[in-house]
């Protein structure tokens, strides 16, 4: 864990992929067509927590939905990427807009199509029930699944290894 508190003391972004991530990786398809999902609101917590204290978060998807962008905005989050198929030029785009390097950035995912960004990145991150292949590629695993306090476990680990979590969680007392 030491190796992994140092690599997450460096992190000025944390970029989260949705389904899977935020979400269980569920879809919910109405008759009209309309697409809902569903958030943890404790994720949603951690990830204010988070950006208070400093850290920029960024979202990099490969579906398009109306709810990811309203969630999102809830959140206060702007750095929003949808309909990325192929996910590292989003990474590129946000990295070089923020003027970070690799070592500053940690990527959360679940699946193959997020392993060249987790392969780029100083702290790959994979929720606990990621696809096997995933997992091996990751520096560090979630102790939630995805959509269930998984971005809460990695919000409160960066917290934790920037020494912020013992203050941000004091704040409430």
């Amino acid at each position: 864990m030491q190796d992994i508190h140092a690599k997450a003391s460096g992190v000025k972004l944390v970029i989260f992929d949705v389904d899977g991530v935020l979400t269980d990786g569920g879809l919910f398809l109405g008759d009209d067509g309309q697409e809902y999902k569903s958030f943890n609101s404790r994720d949603g917590h951690g990830m204010k927590m988070l950006q208070k204290s400093g850290v920029v978060i960024g979202i990099i998807t490969g579906r398009s939905s109306e709810v990811v962008r309203i969630r999102m905005e809830s959140l206060g989050i702007e750095h929003v990427y949808q309909g990325k198929l192929d996910k590292l030029p989003a990474y590129e785009e946000l990295r070089n807009k923020l003027g970070l390097s690799d070592d500053q950035v940690a990527y959360v995912g679940d699946d193959v199509v997020d392993l060249p960004i987790m392969r780029r990145v100083g702290l790959a991150i994979a929720v606990n029930d990621a696809h096997p292949f995933v997992l091996q590629h990751a520096h560090w695993q979630t102790r939630h699944n995805g959509g269930r306090g998984a971005a809460r476990d990695v919000c409160e680990m960066v917290l934790e290894a920037q020494g912020n979590l013992k203050t941000e969680l004091d704040s409430y007392l």
